[in-house]
């Protein structure tokens, strides 16, 4: 099995992880912990605007914001990315030292910091090439809700009843 980006591209996930044999997203409880945050993380971001636009434009102008198109970092430190301004983001971490902040929470405040401080990349630096293969032959990610009600589902699996377990008690005794 491959690596597939669901929602945006940047975060990867093995297939056999997130999907079962029928290529259905697998129960959350399924999947490791590690991916199974950042497909709940990536719910809330699929709607958000780019970083970068979101620090030239602000709240005030926030429709003339790009949608995000691409994720980096860690879930809830992410840099949220379009198309046009990844080269940005690309030369800051490879050329600019971003790359020592790889896997902490500062990576976003740091890249935020350097951009707002009107540090760009050269016209000339390239982004990554990113391939697509066979998007349409992913299933849809469950909605919100649906994520929402399974982890609601979990956790009144695993809750504990203490009066029925003081009842228990006091019944043995």
């Amino acid at each position: 099995m491959a690596k597939v980006s669901v929602g945006l591209r940047g975060w990867r996930f093995e297939e056999a992880e997130i999907f079962d044999e029928d290529g259905e997203f697998k129960p959350l409880e399924e999947i490791p912990d590690d991916a199974s945050e950042r497909l709940v993380r990536l719910l809330a971001l699929v709607e958000e605007p780019c970083d970068a636009c979101y620090l030239v434009h602000g709240e005030a102008e926030i429709s003339n914001c790009r949608p995000a198109e691409i994720v980096y970092g860690e879930p809830g430190a992410e840099v949220l990315l379009c198309g046009v301004h990844e080269p940005d983001f690309l030369y800051w971490f490879r050329e600019e030292g971003g790359s020592e902040l790889k896997g902490t929470a500062e990576l976003q405040d740091a890249f935020h910091e350097w951009f707002a401080d009107g540090n760009r990349a050269p016209d000339e630096y390239g982004g990554l090439e990113h391939v697509e293969t066979a998007p349409e032959e992913l299933p849809e990610p469950p909605s919100p809700q649906e994520i929402q009600e399974r982890l609601d589902a979990q956790r009144e699996e695993h809750r504990i009843d203490i009066k029925a377990l003081a009842e228990s008690g006091s019944a043995e005794e």
